[in-house]
């Protein structure tokens, strides 16, 4: 019976490596994108847009945000910007009904009067507007606060030139000026998360979310999904871009489409938005729970590979548990064979972050002349160290002082608890990275929080929030939208 339990924890070992692989296969598949991609659908097309700005409380960016938007190098007569003020108590009706008289034809101001009920019903009452108004054969989704560069959105359109395409969505990178250590995280991640993913998902035909700051729709597809966008989830982005697919249009990515935007810049703000995000995943796979693994119901989205890459993020903080858990038991039961396996699971570690950080520095040269420490520290600087120590054959051997054949009795009451931690590690970063969101939520010194959050990592702080959202889900907490406050101090990079 003690041998079927050391293959339970091997297996248990090994479960925490399907994010690596699943991030490997990932990052390979982003070479095919230079010959699989959908450029060559392509054509010169300028439809008329109508841009909806869900507001509330914006009045310290949304001029700015109008003004960007009809600059951009798009023909002014075929664009409108609907503002979809959400019972502002501030300055932002001032701000667009100034904006209307300044451009007539262009600016429009639709209040709510009945507000906080989250983005998506703001998002309805302009959208309905709109529909109704028979105008816009195009209508792009963005925030308040995102700044186009010029020749963003005809970028965009462009895709919609094939009428196989029913959606769009832009590269959205970290704007904030200045923006501090956490913000410029934030800015290393967006590469990884957009810039890399989503190219690899248009390999795949499979995209996973439009970006809630730059969704574009044809006409035709809003009104094939219902003409609204989801209420019932806090992923309302990710339930639009589902049903775009699984209703037969193609969800594409343009990577040369740069929109830029305000990122939070400490722990707590993250939180907020992440959580948001997080909980609405798991809403997105339980309500989509027929597709998965299942092609018939789920077309590409139903796929092997893309099933991979969704439950290795949204089952990750289990993956790094149950991984901890497996190498702890096997070092009381078998501590030669565990020893191993750690060393042999770290190398594998050090590969990928090796060939991960480096590739996503090449593919977004601009963002690694500021973001590439943060890079560099995106695993935090325990991991990191066990990560420099798998690097050579004989060091990590050397940091405990092991001896091939060494038995657990063996070892030092030092050796064992620097072993023990190593191996819980996966697990206690996550515990590390709560601690910087507490520090940071008792308003303790900016540096306790971030000093924090450099030794657990930034990958752990957003496995900390994917499990949180698993409680929170559990516990059927509010459908709030926390909405992430603003400076305006975002400026499109040169």
């Amino acid at each position: 019976m003690p041998l079927v339990f050391d293959y339970i924890a091997i297996f248990f070992a090994l479960l925490g490596t399907i994010p690596v692989w699943a991030s490997l296969y990932q990052f390979f598949m982003i070479g095919l994108h230079g010959i699989k991609n959908h450029y060559k659908h392509t054509a010169a097309y300028m439809p008329r847009v109508a841009i909806i700005v869900p507001a509330w409380n914006e009045g310290d960016v949304i001029g700015n945000t109008i003004e960007h938007l009809l600059s951009m190098d798009y023909p002014r007569h075929a664009l409108r910007v609907y503002v979809v003020d959400d019972a502002s108590t501030d300055h932002t009706p001032d701000v667009v009904k100034d904006k209307h008289e300044q451009y007539p034809d262009n600016v429009f101001h639709l209040r709510r009067e009945r507000g906080g009920q989250g983005k998506a019903h703001t998002l309805n009452h302009g959208i309905n507007i709109i529909l109704e108004e028979n105008w816009a054969e195009a209508l792009l989704i963005i925030d308040a606060d995102v700044l186009f560069e010029k020749n963003a959105l005809r970028l965009m359109t462009r895709h919609l030139a094939d009428k196989n395409v029913g959606s769009v969505t832009a590269y959205i990178k970290e704007g904030s000026a200045p923006g501090n250590f956490i913000s410029k995280f934030i800015a290393f991640e967006y590469i990884t998360a957009q810039a890399a993913s989503r190219r690899a998902q248009n390999v795949m035909g499979s995209l996973a979310c439009l970006a809630g700051g730059a969704q574009l729709h044809s006409r035709e597809n809003l009104l094939a999904i219902g003409g609204k966008i989801d209420t019932s989830s806090l992923a309302e982005d990710t339930f639009t871009t589902f049903k775009t697919q699984l209703n037969g249009r193609k969800a594409v990515f343009d990577g040369n489409a740069t929109v830029w935007a305000e990122e939070p810049g400490s722990v707590v703000a993250i939180w907020k938005q992440r959580l948001r995000w997080a909980r609405g995943n798991v809403q997105v796979t339980k309500a989509f729970k027929h597709i998965w693994l299942n092609k018939k119901n789920g077309k590409k989205l139903g796929s092997f590979s893309f099933s991979l890459l969704w439950f290795a993020i949204l089952l990750m903080p289990v993956f790094m548990i149950l991984s901890s858990i497996g190498l702890i038991w096997l070092f009381f039961s078998n501590f030669s064979e565990s020893w191993l396996l750690f060393k042999q699971l770290w190398i594998v570690n050090a590969f990928t972050y090796l060939f991960i950080t480096i590739y996503s520095l090449i593919i977004d040269k601009q963002t690694a002349k500021k973001a590439w420490l943060q890079g560099v520290l995106f695993p935090g600087i325990i991991s990191l160290t066990i990560i420099v120590l798998s690097c050579f054959p004989t060091a990590i051997d050397d940091f405990i002082h092991f001896v091939n054949g060494m038995t657990q009795a063996d070892l030092g009451l030092t050796q064992k608890i620097i072993v023990l931690f190593m191996y819980a590690w996966a697990s206690l970063c996550m515990l590390v990275a709560y601690w910087a969101y507490i520090a940071d939520k008792n308003k303790k010194p900016y540096w306790v929080s971030l000093t924090l959050l450099l030794i657990s990592g930034f990958g752990a702080l957003l496995c900390t929030i994917t499990l949180y959202s698993y409680i929170m889900e559990y516990k059927k907490a509010e459908l709030k939208w926390d909405k992430t406050q603003k400076s305006g101090k975002v400026v499109i990079a040169g």
